[in-house]
């Protein structure tokens, strides 16, 4: 018997739908808080970002600043909170699904 090309076809739609599209499973949301100079910069005091799973919060840095000069200013002095503790801005620890990322430039006053 010939082999038939059907379940060598059948197959690799099934592996191209794993690697091409995006799924639940391929990525994770997190919200993000601004404050101060930072809502300023991103012209919003939240939002909510869809990112690759194994997204760092040194890589989230990075794509945020990288979205204008005003955040490429503003992001390089702040400090971060992930789940409201205070977090590396180089930290290559996974962020996770449902995380919340707080942006905080430096406040002045007393």
């Amino acid at each position: 018997m010939s082999p038939t090309p059907e379940p060598a076809s059948a197959a690799y739609p099934e592996t191209g739908a794993r690697t091409s599209g995006a799924t639940s499973s391929e990525t994770l949301s997190v919200t993000l808080r601004y404050f101060a100079a930072a809502a300023d910069a991103a012209g919003r005091p939240e939002e909510r970002l869809d990112l690759p799973v194994g997204t760092t919060l040194a890589g989230l840095r990075e794509q945020l600043a990288g979205r204008g000069l005003e955040m490429a200013r503003v992001v390089p002095i702040c400090s971060f909170l992930v789940n409201s503790v205070s977090t590396p801005a180089d930290s290559l620890t996974p962020l996770a699904d449902g995380d919340a990322v707080d942006v905080l430039p430096p406040f002045a006053g007393g």
